[in-house]
């Protein structure tokens, strides 16, 4: 695609203006890792025209596959969503079953420029591949193919002459090729088997870079190798690109998965990721060059990645911040929004604030549709959400939660026509993400109000011993604190790290109703 078709592309776009540079904005020399402090796993970035763009794990958060923009490698905003509803099976609308865990894992995109087309594909559940397609990034984004093979890990790459080809798998490494609809599959081969020495290798991108062909593979969660080959089809040879790197990030992991990039200037980056929980997986930049017979290789700080490289041969362009206040007076969420399992339509509305119907009766939070969700900004960050209660039911319950397999909210019930300000923790999942605990209320006050303030300050610095503290005001001005400190849980399994959650759920019968006003996530 030309410069201004990708432009044109961008300015049709459903996403808000970017905003312009100031002075000292323009005069950027240099950018500090992580450029994203928020949850963003398994990412990869694409370049089209002038502009790139990054995707990322969502599990079974919906809408999934973010879509990101950036024209600097550095300043990202949400533009999107490859997936509009995890629409396959019933578990992921918390109906019968819980996708906790499952859904968008490691997924890839790519664009056709023979069509200016986008393409998303992704397995899910280890079954089967989707595909989705969008002339715009911004979407709509439509389904395209169902796939028979489940491509694990997939990394899709549109050769020279458009053919389609997907590198995927765990340890045994293969190329398919599709059919030049992308609806089907026509040629399958491994390509690739790891050596016992290096153990496990996963997270292919695919990339065709100087008539080379290149796979680029993670060993979790401490190193990245790379393949090369004259043919998509092999022989590849492998070399380590980087195996215990010291990470940016202190109390961090090792960089590693992602994706490599080029700017129109023809520099190349390295957009990993870093294990930092309880927070979750954050997307960091590097330089990379290229030795002479066609390798690339990190530009390091002292041995380590770097905390800080020079800003990218690019022009600094300032985008809106993934963070601030939410009035919900658009007609549709915000794309950095994200629900827990796929929403009831029925039981939702924006406009006029955030108007959320009880839409389950239960007492597992785990259980509740209807749970919206906001990534948390590292290192540190709070969320205040302002509550019109006026609508609740006796048996309600809704809230600012800390979101996670342990998990602890601040919130209201309602009981026997009486509002009290609550804190809960206590909130549990087993290593099958069955609920082992609904709670233990912690802290209470009784409420004379219909309007409330609750917060939620969080540190998601890597490490265990981290904590969210919780308070709750009724004039939007003076904060009380309720309840103990709530201790995050660092383990990685769960994958994702926590989120700000709200929620309205009922425990007796459904009819209720709260309004959010107001959303904002604040750094110190």
């Amino acid at each position: 695609m030309s410069r201004r078709s990708a432009l044109g592309l961008a300015a049709a776009s459903a996403a808000a203006a970017l905003v312009p540079p100031t002075g000292a904005e323009a005069q950027q020399t240099s950018y500090a890792n992580p450029v994203v402090w928020q949850d963003f796993a398994d990412v990869e970035v694409i370049r089209v025209g002038a502009e790139f763009y990054m995707t990322a794990s969502t599990m079974h958060y919906s809408p999934g596959a973010p879509v990101l923009r950036s024209r600097d490698l550095v300043n990202w905003e949400f533009i999107g969503h490859s997936v509009p509803s995890l629409d396959f099976g019933a578990k992921y609308d918390l109906n019968g079953a819980r996708g906790y865990v499952r859904g968008i894992w490691a997924s890839t995109i790519a664009h056709r420029p023979a069509e200016q087309r986008f393409y998303w594909l992704g397995q899910i559940d280890f079954a089967r591949s989707y595909m989705y397609t969008a002339t715009n990034p911004a979407g709509p984004w439509t389904r395209h193919a169902e796939l028979a093979r489940a491509y694990y890990d997939a990394g899709m790459l549109v050769d020279t002459d458009g053919t389609m080809y997907v590198a995927y798998g765990n340890t045994q490494i293969s190329v398919a090729q599709l059919s030049a609809d992308g609806r089907s599959e026509v040629r399958n081969q491994q390509v690739f088997s790891t050596p016992s020495s290096i153990g496990t290798l996963e997270g292919a991108r695919f990339y065709k870079i100087n008539g080379n062909y290149y796979i680029f593979l993670t060993r979790p969660a401490n190193g990245q190798y790379i393949l090369k080959s004259s043919s998509p089809w092999g022989p590849y040879e492998l070399r380590q690109v980087l195996l215990d790197m010291p990470g940016p990030i202190s109390g961090g992991g090792v960089p590693h998965q992602g994706a490599l990039v080029s700017t129109p200037t023809g520099a190349w980056h390295y957009m990993a990721f870093v294990d930092a929980y309880p927070g979750g997986r954050m997307p960091a930049l590097a330089p990379i060059t290229w030795t002479a017979d066609g390798w690339p290789q990190v530009t390091t700080a002292g041995g380590a990645w770097g905390a800080t490289y020079p800003f990218p041969n690019l022009t600094p362009a300032p985008v809106p911040s993934l963070i601030g206040t939410d009035t919900f007076t658009a007609s549709t969420l915000a794309a950095k929004w994200e629900w827990n399992h796929n929403p009831d339509h029925t039981k939702w509305t924006t406009g006029a604030g955030l108007r959320l119907q009880t839409a389950t009766v239960t007492n597992d939070l785990y259980s509740a549709r209807n749970t919206l969700t906001h990534r948390i900004q590292g290192p540190s960050s709070t969320a205040t959400v302002e509550l019109d209660l006026a609508e609740m039911r006796d048996g309600d319950r809704t809230g600012l939660a800390m979101l996670r397999d342990a998990s602890a909210w601040i919130g209201v019930k309602r009981d026997a026509g009486t509002l009290r300000a609550v804190m809960v923790d206590g909130l549990t999942m087993d290593a099958g993400w069955n609920t082992t605990g609904t709670g233990t209320e912690r802290a209470s006050a009784d409420l004379c109000t219909t309007r409330i303030w609750l917060r939620a300050a969080a540190d998601i610095r890597p490490g265990a011993g981290r904590q969210a503290v919780f308070s709750y005001s009724t004039d939007g001005v003076n904060f009380l604190g309720l309840g103990p400190a709530f201790t995050l849980n660092s383990n990685w399994t769960f994958f994702m790290g926590y989120r700000f959650a709200v929620f309205n759920h009922a425990a007796s019968a459904l009819g209720g109703a709260v309004t959010v006003d107001r959303f904002t996530v604040a750094t110190p």
